[in-house]
């Protein structure tokens, strides 16, 4: 199961996604990650704690016109973009 570090939080700001770090997390991480929708549907199953079957059936199921080994590449590249955020 994959699961979003404690303190990192997305926040919607106008027409863009954020993940921004609050706290313990702000410490050791000073920044904040962009998000396009689609990373910001992704970002919010890995605060729920799912795993990349999971992952991969819901990203099917909202995009139609994605087949199962583009979604398998498209959230292989976005977990390896958000890996710091992610529990171990």
């Amino acid at each position: 199961m994959l699961r979003t570090k404690k303190g990192f939080i997305l926040r919607k700001m106008l027409n863009e996604y954020m993940v921004v770090a609050v706290g313990e997390a702000g410490v050791r991480f000073n920044g904040m990650i962009r998000l396009n929708a689609a990373g910001a549907f992704l970002w919010e199953k890995l605060e729920q704690g799912a795993t990349e079957s999971e992952l991969i059936d819901a990203m099917l199921k909202r995009y139609d016109d994605l087949d199962e080994q583009a979604a398998k590449a498209d959230l292989t590249e976005f977990l390896e973009s958000v890996r710091f955020a992610l529990e171990e």
